[in-house]
């Protein structure tokens, strides 16, 4: 099956074909069906090569399987292969079972949609993108797909052009938003990749983590800075991480496939391959811990006074990045892994069921004042939701639990007042899930026409999301040592953990994350449901007032936006005003009116010559004869 990894391109690649080229012929079912049984078989594929790998000894588990010589320049090489090795098969098998899941459900609610057969295309593409990403065994095979999902994004989050709104303004912008901001992190990838190729003399993978001894300090520490950023753009970390939200002008189904499973876990995984690189540079791991850290801090506090549904968990992705982020920072890189996996299935299942919520309200409403009581009219997409708020929160025996766990557990080994923010933002995250879950589908319903009209959303719509609720509570037994234990599975790609932590400190740091998640559902409970007139609901106001000098300013995402505008964007676009006007109309542009303007004036000289007169010819020809015989003369 190894020899056949190829499969899990071809798959993706025939679907966006036969869609693009005979998809009108084929009909809303047809493009469906087409689409999603390519995902799923390269689905298959996956789960074909982690069975191939786990049948190898721990040692010899990474394969490359090579395609054909793609680029040979001199000494420089970077050929067509795949690296099939624990760590690019679990993002494999995320990426197409996720996929596959969100292809299904993608189907009904896109349904009736203008452009279908365009959106699948799309979709497929970026499966396609995500696994040339992952699955390529040097810098310049996953450059193309960093750049392919970049691509797909873009028109993935520009789906609905045309259209605009109050909350995301021109639907195009925010396509162009996110293109943009990834290209300040994709020139960082691209410097990053011309620094390995000078210090080491090659682009693979295996033979660059074998020559990096050869670099300094120095030479390590600015490639990883460099990949940092690259990481900062595309995994939507500070101060990168303002496009994201503003993708939720996409359908929901991109919201889930991309900005919650798979192309914002782009910048995690490349910061894992290239573990080799970064532990000679510790200075740059610990900026890149800081700003998870931050990060998971600021968009925490943002997704705590947002009231759409979307962009409470677009901060939260951003937020619990800012974890992942966090992990490999202090070279948990296994456990950073780990919660990728387990926020895939948790927030690709929360993004679903919003996109149920946003289905069976009037107009697609997503504000959260103006729900309430949903349970009674949506109940099954109310137990989904629920299921994966208390992952989100890190719920005891939850999959996020475990998973947030390991990465705490190694900051507190690493730095204390990390830990302390990473323990902080965990309440936070805790307190704002269940905010959602509280004002959506719980109490009164606050608009009775919204609340009339509200209905559950088909069977094709909730059964893929069943699955991944599944997976969000019993993801967590993935690295339970009596199964799987992916901190082992991972070792040979990602190295053995640096830190082992002692039992009982790792049975108090388990106590703690999970009285904090089950404050920060209480404090919630006590604010939003109880209310003030009880003990808990005074508890929780009390400090919610104690916090509200900040509200304002969370509540206008602490003005990074304005911030940016005033300082880059509106500067940038004062100086393309002054380049148009004073350089290119006056300059360049004055300069061929000119050359134009000399040429008439030349040629109106000289047809005041050409007057049809034979005395102007006769005296014409005596000049040029008279010319002729003083060069002959003067010049010898």
């Amino acid at each position: 099956m190894l020899e056949l990894a190829w499969l899990i391109l071809v798959f993706p690649a025939l679907g966006a074909l036969v869609n693009l080229f005979v998809g009108d012929k084929l009909g809303e079912r047809g493009i469906h069906l087409a689409a999603s049984f390519a995902v799923v078989l390269s689905f298959v594929v996956s789960l074909g090569l982690f069975f191939g790998l786990s049948g190898l000894d721990a040692h010899h588990r990474t394969v490359t399987v090579h395609l054909w010589d793609w680029i040979t320049i001199g000494s420089f090489s970077a050929p067509a292969a795949l690296l099939i090795d624990p760590l690019s098969v679990t993002m494999a098998l995320i990426v197409t079972g996720v996929g596959a899941l969100i292809h299904i459900y993608a189907g009904g609610y896109m349904h009736g949609e203008q452009n279908y057969q365009r959106f699948f295309v799309y979709l497929n593409f970026f499966i396609l993108a995500m696994l040339v990403l992952i699955l390529s065994n040097n810098f310049v095979g996953m450059f193309v797909g960093w750049e392919g999902v970049g691509l797909a994004s873009y028109l993935l989050i520009g789906f609905y052009f045309d259209r605009q709104d109050e909350s995301y303004g021109h639907y195009a912008d925010a396509g162009k938003k996110a293109f943009l901001v990834n290209r300040i992190g994709d020139f960082g990838m691209m410097l990053a990749v011309f620094l390995i190729w000078t210090g080491v003399g090659s682009v693979v993978f295996e033979e660059v983590f074998a020559g990096a001894g050869a670099l300094t300090t120095g030479a390590a520490t600015a490639i990883c800075l460099l990949l940092l950023l690259a990481a900062t753009g595309k995994s939507a970390q500070l101060p990168l991480f303002v496009w994201l939200p503003d993708a939720m002008a996409g359908p929901t189904p991109v919201s889930a496939l991309i900005h919650a499973a798979t192309m914002v876990t782009a910048g995690i995984y490349m910061i894992a391959r290239t573990h080799v690189l970064w532990e000679l540079a510790p200075a740059a791991g610990s900026l890149a811990a800081w700003v998870g850290g931050l990060t998971a801090l600021l968009a925490a506090s943002i997704a705590l006074t947002q009231v759409d549904l979307k962009k409470i968990l677009a901060y939260s992705t951003i937020s619990q990045l800012g974890f992942m982020m966090l992990g490999v920072g202090v070279g948990a890189y296994a456990f950073a892994i780990f919660h990728l996996v387990t926020h895939a299935f948790f927030k690709a299942l929360l993004f679903l069921a919003a996109g149920n919520v946003m289905h069976g309200l009037p107009d697609g409403e997503l504000d959260i004042r103006k729900m309430g009581n949903l349970r009674a009219k949506m109940p099954t997409t109310y137990i989904l939701f629920l299921i994966g708020a208390s992952a989100l929160a890190g719920l005891p025996l939850l999959s996020g639990f475990f998973s947030k766990d390991g990465i705490l557990l190694h900051v507190a080994n690493h730095n204390i007042l990390l830990y302390l923010i990473g323990l902080f933002t965990a309440l936070l995250t805790a307190f704002y899930s269940f905010r959602a879950v509280f004002m959506a589908f719980w109490g009164e319903a606050r608009d009775q026409h919204i609340h009339e009209h509200a209905h559950e959303s088909p069977a094709i719509m909730t059964r893929p999301l069943w699955v991944l609720a599944a997976l969000a509570v019993v993801g967590g037994v993935l690295n339970l040592p009596f199964w799987l234990m992916m901190e082992h599975y991972l070792e040979p790609a990602v190295g053995a953990p640096a830190f082992h932590a002692s039992v009982p400190m790792e049975l108090v740091l388990l106590v703690v994350s999970a009285l904090v998640a089950i404050a920060g559902v209480g404090l919630a409970y006590g604010r939003y449901v109880k209310g003030p007139a009880t003990g808990a609901g005074r508890f929780s106001t009390g400090i919610t007032k104690l916090l509200s000098p900040l509200e304002p300013i969370a509540r206008n995402k602490w003005y990074v936006d304005e911030i940016y505008a005033a300082w880059i964007v509106n500067p940038l676009l004062e100086l393309a005003k002054w380049f148009s006007q004073v350089v290119d109309q006056g300059v360049v542009d004055g300069a061929v009116n000119l050359v134009g303007q000399a040429n008439l004036a030349v040629g109106g000289a000289l047809r005041k010559v050409h007057n049809g007169l034979v005395p102007t010819y006769a005296l014409s020809l005596f000049f040029g004869v008279v010319a002729i015989l003083l060069w002959l003369v003067i010049g010898g």
